[in-house]
Formats: structure tokens, sequence, C-alpha cells
């Protein structure tokens, strides 16, 4: 459903985007991450047609994004920074999105009053930053769009009423077949939520895969040996190695079982496979791009 191809976007020399792939099926959850400065909010501008490419392209079902209002009208959209007119309250801004989206469902905006316990006639400025990311959601998910687009969405939300959210977006993606695109920092809400992940560093996606393969790709090892690490054991993809006393935690690439059974050529005296998170999976993959987490001496 969203394909972007060899995308590249330069601002004053500086390639904030530089040659990124990325495809998105529909009713996935595809989860986007990287460090700051990566390209992930200037890829999104990109997908809601904000930003014209200076090369590649992005399309949504085959069709370019940018100046395309029957594309558009299938996308909703929740940045970071939030807006709202100045004085406008939840009606105000309903009756807005309803003059220009003719499927918002007026009997859903009412339903979901019981999701989000807001007053519809308070002007939004005067809501906590929390609840105008509940008026967004609220207003959004009653376009009953495609395509859903979220740039670090639940920032700001409490965790009963980030639960509701997902909730409520996940139905639609199992009813609906909505796809969903979401930029965040929070890497252990990601890996609840995404079914695919795309992982950013310096304006272009590195790794892009299903959430579980991406985790059967890496494995993380307690080792033991009589004696020290044997030195052939060098021969696994090692991403990351530490010791405490006789034991080794091994970060290593490769197929699951495969790695088992090279290890245990070596007789160790424990071997234990353990899962690793999406937030240090994160950080190992970028760990060999001078991203890895060291050891600050003070």
């Amino acid at each position: 459903m969203i394909e972007v191809k060899d995308l590249k976007k330069s601002f004053d020399g500086f390639y904030a985007l530089n040659g990124v792939n990325i495809h998105a099926q529909k009713g996935c959850v595809y989860g986007l991450v990287g460090p700051n400065g990566a390209g992930k909010t200037t890829l999104i501008k990109h997908l809601t047609g904000v930003f014209i490419p200076d090369s590649g392209t992005v399309t949504i079902d085959g069709q370019p994004v940018f100046e395309n209002p029957e594309i558009k009208s299938r996308i909703a959209y929740i940045p970071d920074d939030l807006y709202f007119f100045p004085q406008a309250t939840i009606l105000d801004m309903k009756n807005y999105y309803k003059s220009i989206y003719p499927v918002f469902d007026e009997e859903r905006f009412q339903k979901l009053q019981e999701v989000f316990p807001l007053d519809p006639k308070k002007r939004i400025k005067r809501f906590s930053r929390g609840m105008q990311k509940q008026a967004a959601f609220w207003l959004s998910i009653c376009l009953k769009p495609d395509i859903m687009i979220l740039d670090e969405p639940v920032d700001g939300l409490d965790p009963v009423m980030r639960r509701k959210v997902w909730s409520v977006m996940h139905q639609d993606v199992a009813e609906r077949g909505m796809t969903v695109f979401v930029s965040s920092h929070n890497l252990r809400e990601l890996e609840d939520v995404c079914d695919h992940v795309g992982i950013m560093h310096e304006g272009k996606v590195i790794i892009e895969r299903s959430l579980s393969e991406i985790q059967s790709n890496i494995l993380k090892l307690q080792v033991a040996f009589n004696g020290d690490l044997p030195e052939d054991i060098n021969r696994l993809n090692i991403l990351s190695k530490q010791s405490s006393g006789r034991i080794w935690i091994l970060i290593v690439r490769g197929e699951r079982q495969k790695i088992l059974d090279q290890v245990s050529m070596f007789n160790p005296i424990l071997v234990d496979a353990l899962p690793l998170t999406l937030e240090e999976i994160f950080i190992y993959e970028l760990g060999g791009m001078d991203y890895a987490v060291k050891n600050i001496i003070l």
C-alpha cells in the first residue's frame, strides 16, 4: 500500500533523506524507529504530501501523494506538535473536519465520547497536552482513514489512555484493514503494537522486516566454558560480548538453531538463549555504525 523508492531530500546541501526505501502493506502496523536526526519526521512529511521529493517516489496504492487530494483524503495524520484553531472547541473542529472529509462518521464520534472523556464544548487550547492528544485521536479516528500516520503519537497520554487508543486503532486494523504508520522513540510500546519495523540511520532505512523476523535474527546468549572464551567462537557474527566472571553475554546475529549448534561444538558448561527487546535490537543493530552505548568516564 505505502511504497517509498529511493527517496532523497536535502536542505542546504545536507541530505536528510538519502535513498529511503519502504514498503508497508495494507492492514499492518509499521513502526519506524531511529536516533534523533535520522530523518523520520522528514519522511513522514513526504508520506503526508507536505514535502516535495528531490528525487525518488512516494506512492500509496501506486499513486503519488503530493498534490493528490483523493489520496490525502484517505490519510489521517497526528503530528507530535499538534495544531488546532486558536479558539476552537472539539465540536468546532468536528464541524471543520466534516466540511472537508465527507466520510466523517458522526455516529462514531458520539460513541467515542465514552473512550475520550473530554468536554467537546471546551476550548482545546485549555486542555493539557495529553488531553489535546486525546482530542486529536478522537477526531482522526472518526475519519475512518485507510492510513493513520502518527509521529510520537501517545506522548503525554497516561498508560490507561494509551491502551484505549491502541485498542481502538487495532480494531480498525482488524475490521477495516487500516494501515498504521507510526514513528516513536518508545520502543517498548512499539514492540507491543507493531508487526513490521523499519530502522532508520542517517537518512536511510537500514533494516525493514517483520518484528518476529528481526527478533529471531538476533540472539542473546549466556555461555560459560571450562577456561577462557574459545578463540574460534569469534567465527560467529558477534555484535557484542561482555563478561561477568566466567559468564559471557554474547549478542549474535544469525538463525537461532544454527547459532546454538555452533556454540555446542565448543562444549560449554552453560548455554542459555535469552529474548531481546526491540530496544536492545535497535542499539545493537546501530552499534556497528558508531552508535553503540559505551562506558562514559567522568
